[in-house]
């Protein structure tokens, strides 16, 4: 790890390297590193995720996710941590650390701090994000990432959940080729709140690695998937996570001029059950949700998948009803 820091200039060739590993991620070993010079955050991609089942993906994502990085921060500078440079032998780069002054949103949720003001903040970056790329030809050649977005976000979630549940495997292909076949935006593919820091001077989105020029809805319904998520297993903060749900939907449609907003809506309304039956019989299941919880989202998720709703306040209304203290 050394020599990446000394081709850097961050360190000097006989300097002690002190690196602690990070924990939160499955995809890949993050570490900080301090030196004199200052701490940073190496990120490494690994071939085989930590999850249960097995789930084995292309190390070159660490590329793409690099890209990403480097071209949201020209969008959003000071939203994406900065880059500091890469090693590709490694499948490895160095990034600015962020300390304590950024707090992580799945953390805070969990703990019962839901605020609809950072939903909001995060909902207007994915849609500034989304608005400035839509229909950029020489960013659709880039991350023409089709394979791998596949491979780590399609088949692990809907694709796994099909061979789950055979009834609704018709269903769920449906998402998959819709899905893959729509190509509007750049698009992060892992939105969620362990993703997200709260930072001094609004939210911070890490971890792109799935980057891809494809289907906005996915970003929109990957995200939304954890406000539900939540209110099933803290149903006392229901309230304001469906407030956050709509902050945050509110904020990010306001940026989507690419398209008809009702089209868009139609995509993620229909596509949400089926990351959200994802989240209990795919290959990433929700850790926090007991088996209680895990029965009740899967029965109410089928329930909507096969409704297919076009409104996503059909969803919320839903979600109010059946998850109550």
């Amino acid at each position: 790890m050394r020599s990446i820091f000394v081709k850097l200039g961050l360190a000097a060739p006989d300097e002690t390297v002190s690196a602690t590993a990070l924990t939160g991620g499955v995809s890949s070993g993050i570490y900080r590193v301090d030196l004199r010079s200052g701490s940073y955050c190496v990120k490494q991609a690994l071939p085989r995720l930590k999850v249960a089942k097995e789930w084995n993906v292309p190390v070159e994502r660490v590329f793409h996710e690099i890209a990403w990085l480097r071209a949201v921060h020209a969008i959003a500078p000071g939203q994406v941590p900065s880059v500091l440079g890469a090693d590709d032998a490694s499948k490895s780069f160095v990034m600015e650390f962020l300390g304590a002054d950024h707090r992580n949103w799945k953390a805070e949720m969990l703990a019962g701090h839901v605020d609809a003001g950072v939903a909001s903040a995060a909902g207007d970056l994915l849609g500034r994000i989304h608005a400035a790329t839509s229909d950029d030809a020489g960013l659709a050649r880039a991350f023409a990432t089709d394979a791998n977005f596949h491979a780590i976000r399609l088949e692990p979630y809907l694709v796994e959940t099909a061979r789950a549940h055979p009834a609704l495997a018709g269903h769920l292909h449906a998402l998959v080729g819709r899905t893959a076949a729509t190509r509007r935006v750049l698009v992060h593919g892992d939105v969620s709140p362990k993703n997200i820091l709260i930072g001094p001077n609004g939210p911070v989105l890490l971890d792109a690695e799935c980057a891809w020029f494809g289907d906005p809805a996915f970003d929109v319904a990957f995200c939304l998937n954890h406000f539900l998520l939540k209110a099933a297993h803290l149903p006392r903060h229901r309230v304001e996570l469906m407030a956050a749900f709509r902050a945050f939907t509110g904020a990010y449609f306001a940026h989507a001029g690419w398209e008809r907003p009702g089209s868009l809506e139609e995509r993620v309304a229909t596509l949400l059950p089926g990351l959200t039956l994802a989240r209990v019989d795919g290959k990433s299941p929700a850790e926090y949700l007991d088996e209680p919880e895990r029965a009740a989202v899967r029965r109410v998720a089928i329930s909507l998948l096969q409704e297919a709703p076009r409104r996503l306040d059909a969803i919320t209304d839903r979600w109010t009803r059946e998850f109550t203290e």
